[in-house]
């Protein structure tokens, strides 16, 4: 199973490893229903940094907490309610539905365009588009944390950022925040919004 990201927790832990765990955690959480198993490690997640005040901080408490005040299955029907149910979902969870209006649209074409450059196809057993969030947060960590220095290195990740990320995903963390019956995931969606916040302005510094 996947491990939490004690990283939002630890200053002390490598900034990258942070990122790519956070990354990782995003991506768990938004693909599918929660395991009871990977909530339950949620709930015993530290939920203080050691650094007080630390701009995730607050976000991750949050959603700590609410994990705490709900169940498994409160957590698991909220999931369906959002994103599941047969045809049309309550909150979509891809790329070109906010870029484009549409789904299977120009920005999936350029992305898939984007994946082959850097050698990442998509494995078989995988029923969503490349532009759904959980997949780009995997690109991300994988961009962060791979072998590979020729793909594995701040210029792309910056590049796949700025064109793939940064101009739509706040559009759905507001989808998923203004939705009624949204509350874990509002929290996700607070937590998603601030650390894109964290990595736009990363990647800002550098010009």
């Amino acid at each position: 199973m996947m491990p939490l990201p004690e990283a939002v927790a630890s200053s002390a832990l490598d900034e990258e490893t942070a990122r790519s765990e956070l990354y990782g955690l995003l991506a768990h959480v938004y693909y599918a229903q929660l395991a009871p198993e990977f909530v339950a490690n949620l709930r015993l997640a530290a939920t203080e940094t050691p650094a007080a005040g630390a701009f995730l901080e607050e976000p991750w408490r949050a959603l700590v907490g609410i994990a705490r005040e709900m169940s498994d299955a409160q957590i698991a029907a909220e999931f369906d309610a959002l994103f599941g149910g047969v045809g049309k979902p309550e909150v979509y969870l891809y790329a070109s539905h906010y870029l484009s209006g549409f789904l299977n649209e120009k920005p999936l074409a350029r992305l898939r365009t984007e994946l082959d450059s850097l050698g990442l196809t998509r494995d078989d057993a995988v029923t969503e588009t490349e532009d759904h969030v959980a997949y780009l947060c995997e690109v991300m960590r994988y961009l962060i944390a791979g072998d590979d220095a020729a793909v594995a290195n701040l210029t792309r990740q910056q590049s796949f950022f700025a064109a793939h990320l940064q101009p739509w995903v706040g559009q759905l963390c507001d989808a998923i925040q203004k939705h009624p019956k949204a509350r874990f995931y509002a929290a996700v969606a607070e937590l998603t919004r601030a650390f894109m916040q964290v990595e736009a302005q990363g990647f800002d510094m550098l010009g």
